[in-house]
């Protein structure tokens, strides 16, 4: 992706602005909830997250000024997002709670970036609207749930279209694997601000993964199963749109 001037500035200036919190605050460090993260953690996931919403804005731009049939169908995938990932279960002692996560599909369709984005608003939305989540830890939850498992949901699907998988298979797989990756990054999250007493860091992350494993499986299976469904039905009911962004490409 080829930037313009202006768009490598605010790239540059949010990634500057990111170290620079980084260094003034070190930490270790779904849904995690409100005050459950020491203020360094949350100042450092926070920082983190701004070189990915920078691109995300710099994506979303883009895509309005290019693929206008596609406006509506980025909104339908925050909507997506924000539906999927409200269905929660209580789980890591109350530190957390896990659901479907519902930003792989976008992310695969738009790409990684613009979920940051989308995927910030949801939580935001979540946290003062249906108090899930929190505002302190957004930045932690902003880069599992909408940074960390989009990018893996949308180098994954790439990697399984040069495989020449099933275009609906690498949906679903790509989906699936992306919302486990966001729980594995929430455990590491969790082990690294709460570390054991006995084991220290590592077993904490070994224990809230294994505690996270037990309703994250399913859940993950479900949403790649879903999100392949819904993406099927957008074949027969949004060609115009698909096809303007080029998912359309491998459907014969």
């Amino acid at each position: 992706m080829a930037f313009t001037r202006n768009e490598r500035r605010l790239l540059t200036a949010s990634a500057v602005l990111a170290l620079c919190f980084c260094l003034a605050a070190p930490a270790g460090a779904m849904h995690i909830m409100e005050g459950y993260l020491p203020v360094g953690h949350c100042v450092f996931w926070g920082a983190v997250c701004l070189p990915f919403l920078a691109w995300g804005l710099i994506s979303i731009k883009r895509i309005v000024a290019q693929h206008r049939k596609a406006v509506l169908l980025l909104a339908m995938m925050g909507a997506y997002a924000f539906v999927l990932s409200a269905l929660k279960i209580p789980s890591a002692f109350g530190m957390s709670s896990s659901h479907p996560t519902g930003t792989g599909l976008g992310a695969v369709m738009f790409g990684a970036p613009v979920m940051a984005v989308l995927g910030i608003i949801v939580l935001l939305f979540q946290a003062v609207l249906l108090a899930h989540g929190g505002l302190t830890t957004l930045g932690a939850n902003t880069f599992s749930m909408a940074i960390a498992g989009p990018f893996l949901s949308w180098g994954l699907y790439a990697l399984l279209k040069k495989c020449r998988v099933n275009q609906t298979v690498s949906v679903g797989l790509a989906c699936a694997l992306g919302d486990l990756f966001t729980y594995v990054i929430t455990s590491l999250q969790l082990g690294f601000s709460h570390p054991s007493a006995v084991g220290g860091v590592g077993a904490s992350i070994a224990e809230f993964m294994g505690i996270f494993a037990v309703t994250q499986i399913p859940l993950a299976a479900i949403e790649g199963i879903l999100s392949a469904v819904v993406f099927m039905l957008l074949q027969s009911f949004a060609k115009p749109e698909l096809r303007e962004i080029g998912m359309l490409q491998e459907v014969r």
